[in-house]
């Protein structure tokens, strides 16, 4: 780690934290960084909603975000579907061309892979806020450095207030992060993903549709679909098919406005782009009434060297790796984050260190995590390039072989899909020399 930088922060006078963004990464940081003693910190969380909602259908939950969420106080009460097996089919023919599942050998099943529904994520977290802590139709316009004195952040509705500490947790399209990096820009990917719960009943009579979750991979795209309910805690007649659709194009052959985040889309613009796909699939995205698919264009940036800025804001979750994806671990990512965050204000606090060297510290054990990640990414990349190179009339059939192969499923990424946030941070305080039960 390098220099910490100047005391942004006498560490004798409560830390004051002012949390943007009402997601997982800004839910997760209020709960960590509420659980500290009152007099060391206090936080509000701003919100730009007028209603904290969450926007999509369902979400992975397997054993990274299982230890966050336990260590949060927050994982006894989210409930979904035990992912025992994963298809992967060719989606113009059916045919399987891979299978994974059911998990790690020895893995407890509390721990194991889940699909559930995103608001009982949400719900969850919500409920471990401490009153009084989230403020709503908090729109963030524009923030001022003002030195010593803290970060002033300015909202649409007129209002004011200063925070010693600021923790971008607003997302991939993160204010935030414009703030601090205003080099830094977004662009469209050119993935555009539609999603929905329907009730099982309504697709239960197509065949192996039911039989576990599948993807059907197609030359542009691909149709995901997975139970998110937990048969133990919800009637049959209840429970609920996640469907999401994704196409892709040249992003560089896109005209006119390209951002649409959970915006209603018609049956036939999304049926529009799979129908050379197998009869079964055209059936399921028939299911959904109309107005009931939610658009989502995705969006992504340049990587982030360090996450921290002005020796006292800090990105977490989608801010700080402005990805188009997150290897289905995005809320552990977001979570994680705000964890290690908390624990470093408190260990800092502690021996009455400045702010500063506690983003020093998050910046020390998060960035590299990230950039590991990043690597991956180009690699999985060149691999199909190298792929299309070395076979430039590859059929479909061979291309999917290859993307395949390119991703090794989560057997190849133990650093990502195992990883225990809470022997992350006993391992830095081992690099301290900090003796054990010590903080």
């Amino acid at each position: 780690m390098g220099d910490a930088g100047p005391l942004s922060h006498p560490p004798s006078l409560p830390l004051r934290v002012a949390i943007i963004g009402g997601g997982p990464a800004g839910l997760g940081a209020a709960i960590a960084l509420s659980a500290l003693p009152s007099t060391s910190v206090q936080v509000q969380l701003y919100e730009a909603a007028k209603e904290l909602r969450e926007i999509g259908a369902g979400i992975r939950i397997g054993y990274n975000c299982w230890r966050v969420l336990e260590l949060l106080g927050a994982a006894a009460d989210i409930k979904g579907h035990h992912k025992t097996g994963i298809y992967h089919r060719n989606g113009l023919t059916g045919e399987i061309v891979g299978r994974t599942g059911p998990g790690p050998v020895g893995l407890e099943v509390r721990y194991q892979a889940r699909r559930v529904r995103r608001t009982r994520l949400q719900s969850s977290l919500m409920g471990r806020v401490p009153r009084g802590v989230i403020q709503l139709n908090k729109r963030l316009k524009g923030m001022e450095d003002l030195g010593d004195e803290g970060v002033r952040l300015r909202f649409e509705d007129g209002t004011e207030t200063i925070a010693d500490l600021v923790v971008g947790g607003d997302g991939i399209r993160s204010v935030v992060r414009d703030h601090i990096f205003p080099e830094h820009s977004i662009r469209f990917t050119g993935t555009i993903i539609w999603r929905v719960l329907v009730p099982v009943s309504a697709i239960k009579h197509i065949p192996e549709l039911t039989v576990s979750t599948s993807w059907w991979h197609g030359p542009a795209g691909h149709v995901y679909h997975s139970f998110v309910d937990d048969p133990e805690e919800v009637e049959e007649g209840e429970r609920m098919i996640e469907i999401a659709a994704r196409n892709v194009v040249d992003p560089e052959t896109v005209k006119g406005k390209t951002f649409s985040w959970g915006v209603p889309a018609t049956k036939e613009r999304v049926e529009s782009h799979f129908v050379d796909y197998d009869p079964r699939i055209r059936e399921l995205l028939s299911k959904p009434e109309e107005g009931q698919w939610k658009e989502f264009a995705a969006f992504a940036g340049p990587r982030l060297e360090k996450l921290t800025g002005w020796n006292k804001i800090v990105l977490l979750g989608d801010a700080s790796h402005p990805l188009s994806g997150a290897f289905g671990s995005g809320a552990a990512f977001a979570l994680e984050d705000g964890w290690i965050l908390a624990r470093a204000i408190e260990y800092t606090r502690l021996r009455s260190e400045p702010l500063a060297k506690a983003l020093d510290i998050f910046d020390h054990i998060r960035s590299p995590y990230y950039l590991r990640m990043y690597e991956y990414l180009d690699g999985m990349k060149q691999k199909v390039v190298d792929a299309k190179k070395a076979d430039p009339t590859a059929t479909f059939e061979t291309s999917l072989k290859a993307r395949m192969e390119a991703f090794g499923g989560e057997e190849a990424l133990p650093w990502i899909y195992r990883n225990d946030i809470e022997r992350v941070w006993e391992g830095f305080l081992q690099e301290q020399n900090v003796p054990n039960g010590s903080r």
